[in-house]
């Protein structure tokens, strides 16, 4: 009968668009005015593209679509940045606690 069977998705992978200059930029700005910035390699998942996520000392981050995990190392090698990957590692503690800080006194972010 197969009224309820599920139909196999081909490219459910949204592609939305991809890394470009400005996100480039945008993490080499990154780098060159925090301390401490390491880099962490998330993997693409059905809704986005493969990121790569930069860590301050101080918890502060931000995150932009790169082409592959392969282009995220050669990125953090070239600014000299440690690169890891988050499904190995997991977020570091100091960024959760970043994010509680905002939460708590946005008026200071």
């Amino acid at each position: 009968m197969g009224l309820f069977r599920r139909r196999k998705q081909t490219g459910a992978v949204s592609r939305g668009r991809p890394a470009d200059r400005a996100d480039l930029d945008h993490l080499e700005n990154f780098v060159r005015t925090r301390r401490g910035v390491e880099a962490y390699i998330e993997p693409r998942t059905t809704v986005t593209e493969t990121t790569v996520i930069l860590i301050a000392d101080d918890g502060e981050w931000t995150r932009r679509r790169v082409d592959s995990p392969e282009g995220a190392r050669r990125f953090a090698h070239r600014l000299a940045v440690p690169i890891y990957d988050v499904r190995l590692m997991g977020y570091p503690q100091r960024m959760r606690d970043y994010n509680e800080r905002r939460k708590r006194r946005p008026e200071l972010f």
